[in-house]
């Protein structure tokens, strides 16, 4: 791939991020999710490359979706799977909460797990405990692992999860173990990512969420020399039939060469409200400020982009040359 598409990408998800903050707070969440997913798909739309979406939010009739198997960027330029989520945290934005994300992940074509819609049982870490995690193990061997890994004491570890009642078995034991927990309403690509960031203070995400947002999270820590772990987790017969269909084993355990494969991905994530890693946007009238991560998996860049966008010369968050 080429590295100027980091840029580019950038300029996808900050419109997004933008588009949707102005929903923020108010209690809409469709609304909020309209708004990424037009400003999205018409930033894309003057990306150069071939793009084809194998993670997004649905299927073709369920439009304005970006769906799977959608077609993006202007046909010209590197063939590349794209993994969208216009915006992780429907809900966040809607209640004006923490850790909402405009995201993306792209690898060149047949790179990217294509991973049904369906719940996915994850176990992610940053760079010091890669290979010391088994999603198979009980957590305390795990929270011991992470803990010896980062040279700490395993009441001095923290670990995220969604705060759901499915989760409630993992707490106890991460509370017995004696290790702290950080408790998330939404966005686990969010808490997936922190691990690989010290100043988060999250060592270790556990739990079971969205498996397209598990493979674009295992994105970003590819960029970051992390882990993810992931097992599917069909909770009917149908989603368990279409995993036979996609050739897909629901016992096999997905490392990260599964989840994303070859030497290659960008991911990029604009704020759209505050969180532990990215500001949220801020809308200052004439003007709008973001901050947005970008990474390379092949080169290890890490980049933090603050921009700031003017609104009268750019109202509709894309400018055509």
């Amino acid at each position: 791939m080429e590295r100027s598409l980091s840029m580019e990408l950038v300029r996808v998800t900050e419109a997004a991020a933008i588009a949707s903050a102005k929903w923020m707070g108010r209690g809409l969440k469709i609304e909020a999710d309209d708004a990424a997913t037009t400003a999205m798909r018409n930033v894309f739309d003057t990306v150069p490359m071939r793009g084809v979406v194998v993670i997004g939010e649905g299927e073709m009739d369920e439009a304005p979706m970006l769906y799977i198997g959608e077609e993006l960027g202007t046909g010209q330029g590197p063939e590349v799977d794209v993994a969208v989520d216009p915006l992780e945290g429907t809900n966040i934005v809607a209640a004006g909460g923490w850790n909402a994300l405009a995201v993306l992940a792209i690898a060149d074509r047949g790179n990217l797990l294509n991973a049904p819609d369906m719940y996915m049982d994850k176990i992610a870490v940053g760079p010091e405990a890669v290979g010391k995690i088994d999603i198979n193990a009980p957590v305390i061997d795990n929270l011991r692992a992470v803990a010896k890994a980062k040279n700490k004491d395993i009441e001095d570890v923290v670990a995220t999860i969604l705060d759901r009642p499915r989760h409630k078995d993992i707490i106890d034991q991460i509370r017995a173990a004696g290790a702290r927990i950080k408790l998330i309403n939404d966005g686990d690509v969010a808490g997936a990512i922190n691990t690989a960031f010290e100043k988060t203070g999250v060592d270790i995400l556990f739990g079971t969420g969205g498996a397209p947002e598990g493979v674009i999270a295992a994105v970003g820590l590819k960029c970051l020399g992390g882990e993810l772990q992931g097992k599917l987790m069909p909770q009917t017969a149908e989603e368990a039939e279409r995993c036979i269909k996609m050739g897909l084993d629901v016992s096999k355990v997905l490392k990260m060469e599964d989840l994303v494969k070859g030497d290659d991905a960008i991911f990029a994530a604009t704020g759209v409200t505050d969180g532990e890693l990215l500001r949220g946007v801020q809308l200052k009238g004439g003007f709008a400020e973001s901050h947005t991560l970008v990474m390379r998996a092949k080169s290890g860049t890490v980049r933090f982009v603050e921009g700031r966008h003017s609104m009268k010369k750019k109202p509709n968050l894309v400018m055509h040359d």
